[in-house]
């Protein structure tokens, strides 16, 4: 699914899956307030907790009430499973067959040309 027909809130969700997966939100950090990211993605507050919320019900956040979320214990591992599942059942084929097309070599895939 190309990234721009994605609804907003699951494109916010693959953004906090990308940080907690490269460690920006380390296991037990606590992720900005609903607000706070909301703020900062130009986003609707109600769209941020849409997209917290899919994180709470996968057991990737630990809810505090009053104080914030917390990224779970093993929460990154579990989420570069998912990610990277997603990515070879969804995304690869679409690209395979796009090197295939062009004839591109894996030497051609590795050399960078600007």
């Amino acid at each position: 699914m190309p990234q721009s027909s994605k609804p907003v809130y699951l494109k916010l969700r693959d953004t906090i899956a990308a940080a907690i997966i490269d460690g920006t939100y380390g296991e037990g950090a606590m992720l900005p307030s609903v607000r706070a990211f909301a703020a900062d993605q130009g986003a609707n507050p109600l769209t941020v907790a849409k997209a917290y919320q899919l994180f709470q019900l996968d057991g990737l956040v630990e809810v505090q009430r009053g104080v914030g979320m917390f990224v779970a214990r093993g929460a990154a591992e579990k989420l570069r499973r998912s990610e990277r599942e997603r990515f070879l059942s969804r995304e690869w084929p679409a690209i395979r067959q796009k090197i295939e097309r062009l004839g591109l070599t894996p030497a051609d895939l590795l050399v960078e040309k600007l």
